[in-house]
């Protein structure tokens, strides 16, 4: 390399050393909060500050449904596809640092048929006889420095894109767990209702029967029997509803353990056959960034932003390659491998980006508008998490007062029961009005059961907003 070569190289490299002045990027501001709502939660069973079991579904105390959310979690196609997409990121990974952190090298062997004209060369002769086979035995290495950090990032950003993955990994198993589980509560609601409903249908159908007696003996209006006919084909009307609302639950349930509805073998559940969790753990405000997979999917997503910035910036600066050849040559069958065939070249490039019509600084640009974007993303999926468990501890906060005002409802009508059933026995009323104080009794009953799901489920939301204790879990960090 003349003096004049290496002046202009060295001019374009300070050159670009000296570029590396664009401003850092700025993480956004991640949002905080001391409490979850403005004004406290009046819930006696809420632990702040409490670790979140990892199999937190445990604590309904119900073996039936530990058993179905592990069989989900072991035989779900979502998790399969989960699990090969974070395998495929870590390939990825794999191979992007194999083929930047060392060095390239490749062997090659060819053969060639050489006929040279002797007069095309301006002699009459060569001291060769032609034509001649030609034989080239080489190992090339070559390497690149990552000086401004390209290769660098380019790691950084895959290694992102593995932790979202995982995180993903992560999300759907809490999901599916927490789906099992108020599809479970959800079904098991649904067999009370219509238990309850099947048993209005029939008291309405003998209190109908009463009515028509009386409307034969001329005793009630045939007004009356109408509107107990209207009573009954109302009440009727429900429970196909509930019915079709059931086996869509059970199909969902079978979908989530990776079978068909019609083949899956599912236990029936029940209302009676769960706990209502005595205690619910509650992390604090300052924790759920960390725990919540959704929260920490979207920070990788930003860390992978930062990254393609720092790619997009490095590559508006010198590259610098070293490259190496070792190998032999022989011709007309002479010994490949002999002494005074061998041969090496040793060499160095540098490319600098001179004038690309403003390709690398738009494309910087882009990147640090994606990286703005994943910026206000995770902010925003951080204000979503800190809504989510806002909502469940209100939602927690009414189930339980109106579960409450639902039993006292519902003793009250059991009261009505027995007085009006102490009253027909001694001859005080008639066997409508027992009837009647049945069919009110079994609504209040119906009311109830939906009250105490809606906490069973809201109880079970919780654990979800609150990221469900996967961290707790050595094997799935």
């Amino acid at each position: 390399m003349n003096p004049a070569t290496k002046k202009i190289l060295a001019f374009l490299f300070f050159t670009g050393l000296a570029a590396c002045a664009h401003a850092p990027v700025r993480p956004p501001e991640v949002p905080t909060a001391e409490q979850y709502t403005p004004t406290p939660v009046t819930e006696d069973r809420l632990a702040p500050g409490k670790d979140i079991p990892v199999q937190w579904w445990t604590l309904f105390q119900s073996s039936a449904l530990d058993a179905l959310v592990r069989q989900t979690l072991e035989a779900s196609p979502t998790l399969t596809r989960a699990n090969a997409k974070l395998r495929q990121a870590q390939e990825d990974l794999s191979a992007r640092t194999g083929g930047s952190r060392f060095p390239k090298v490749d062997a090659k062997l060819s053969a060639n048929r050489v006929d040279v004209n002797p007069q095309s060369l301006g002699v009459q002769a060569l001291p060769v006889q032609t034509p001649f086979n030609l034989y080239l035995a080489s190992v090339g290495v070559s390497y690149t420095f990552d000086l401004f950090g390209a290769n660098r990032h380019d790691l950084e950003a895959l290694q992102a894109g593995v932790n979202y993955q995982r995180y993903e990994l992560e999300a759907a198993r809490l999901m599916l767990a927490g789906n099992v589980v108020t599809a479970a509560i959800r079904e098991a609601s649904l067999r009370e209702q219509i238990a309850a409903t099947q048993e209005i249908v029939e008291l309405q159908e003998r209190q109908l029967a009463i009515t028509e007696r009386l409307v034969n003996l001329g005793t009630a209006a045939q007004a009356d029997a109408v509107a107990q006919r209207l009573d009954l084909a109302q009440i009727r009307a429900v429970l196909p509803d509930l019915q079709r609302q059931l086996e869509q639950v059970r199909h969902r349930l079978a979908v989530y353990i990776g079978q068909p509805p019609g083949a899956a073998n599912l236990p029936e559940f029940k209302l009676t056959d769960l706990q209502l969790p005595a205690e619910l753990p509650l992390s604090l405000p300052s924790e759920l960034a960390r725990q919540r997979p959704d929260i920490r999917a979207a920070e990788a997503l930003l860390q992978q932003a930062s990254a393609r910035v720092g790619v997009a910036t490095a590559n508006l600066y010198p590259q610098i390659t070293l490259t190496a050849n070792v190998g032999s040559l022989a011709s007309n069958g002479g010994d490949l491998f002999s002494s005074g065939t061998g041969f090496y070249l040793l060499g160095a490039s540098l490319t600098q980006p001179l004038f690309h019509g403003g390709e690398l600084d738009a494309k910087r640009r882009s990147a640090l508008a994606a990286y703005e974007q994943a910026g206000a993303a995770y902010q925003e999926t951080v204000l979503q998490g800190f809504q989510n468990v806002a909502d469940v501890l209100r939602a927690l906060e009414a189930d339980a007062k109106k579960l409450k005002e639902r039993t006292e409802a519902a003793t009250h009508a059991r009261t009505y029961h027995d007085i009006t059933s102490a009253r027909f026995k001694a001859g005080g009323v008639s066997y409508f009005f027992l009837l009647d104080a049945q069919r009110k009794l079994h609504g209040a009953l119906i009311d109830r059961t939906q009250a105490l799901a809606d906490r069973y489920a809201d109880s079970a939301a919780l654990f979800q907003a609150l990221g469900g204790g996967w961290w707790r879990n050595a094997e799935h960090q």
